[in-house]
């Protein structure tokens, strides 16, 4: 058995198996840059194969940045889906030289920041590329649904997809890795033309709505929204004129947060002062990127 990331290393793969024809994901970000009053410089953190960056620069006529760490879906997003300015860099640890009025973070990437550590790095970068009033558009899974829900863990899943002529299934089994806080995944996948199975093993950090909201606004986010649904990827999805709702308690969370102006030094070093404290206690309880 080989180990990787079967779908990252194959992008036309990965949109087969989750495809977006109505370009969900990229109509709800740009309804939620609209009600905002976004400007138009927008960095897609975690674009993947770039269908979202893509439909945001051509359909909304925004100036799109995409990063991402994988070059194989960098590629594939060059040559498919053309237009914004993709760029290989680590969400956690990134320097573009230049600012933005919005950041994208959609399909749960912000929960790939495992520790505390690095959800403060996380948001620390796109504090330094925003511009003073800029959006944070976060779409990811809600760790508050598995304190009343197991669905998602009693049973392996099984899917198949077929790629020129060759069928390929993958068995997906998650678990709570409850001291780390991390949604665990394996997935193997087999295919009929018998080349020998694959492995990947990823996780999600699990975050809860106060939580998220507590690290916002130690980072020096104002909180503008935060619920469950609809979205993208809920049951039903999102549609046009759809109202967020008022609960938290679905398997999918949803925020939109603003950077707030630093008015003052002295909110500098309050914010400084706090971020430096989130690092201290993620050190004293064993948190570390290694």
């Amino acid at each position: 058995m080989t180990t990787g990331n079967f779908l990252s290393d194959t992008p036309e793969l990965y949109e087969q198996r989750f495809p977006d024809p109505g370009h969900l994901a990229a109509r709800w970000t740009d309804d939620v840059l609209r009600r905002y009053a976004a400007g138009p410089r927008v960095l897609d953190i975690g674009c993947g194969t770039g269908r979202d960056a893509a439909w945001l620069h051509h359909e909304s006529g925004r100036e799109v940045v995409g990063i991402d760490t994988s070059e194989t879906m960098l590629a594939h997003a060059r040559t498919h889906h053309p237009g914004p300015d993709y760029r290989i860099a680590d969400m956690r640890d990134f320097d573009l030289g230049r600012g933005f009025d919005a950041a994208v973070c959609l399909d749960s990437a912000l929960l790939y920041c495992h520790t505390n550590e690095e959800l403060t790095a996380f948001l620390a970068c796109c504090r330094r590329h925003l511009a003073p009033g800029g959006l944070l558009i976060a779409e990811m899974r809600n760790g508050a649904f598995f304190l009343g829900s197991t669905e998602l863990l009693d049973r392996p899943r099984v899917n198949t997809v077929a790629r020129h002529g060759v069928t390929y299934a993958s068995r997906t089994t998650l678990w709570i890795d409850h001291a780390a806080q991390l949604l665990r995944r394996r997935r193997v996948w087999t295919a009929d033309d018998g080349s020998p199975p694959q492995e990947q093993r990823s996780a999600w950090r699990l975050l809860f709505p106060q939580e998220l909201r507590y690290f916002l606004a130690a980072a020096g986010f104002e909180v503008l929204a935060l619920y469950d649904r609809p979205g993208p990827r809920t049951e039903p999805p999102w549609s046009e004129g759809a109202a967020p709702a008022e609960s938290a308690s679905s398997d999918r969370l949803h925020v939109v947060a603003r950077l707030m102006p630093r008015h003052s030094s002295a909110h500098s070093r309050t914010l400084n002062h706090t971020l430096s404290h989130i690092l201290s206690t993620a050190h004293s309880n064993g948190d570390s990127t290694s």
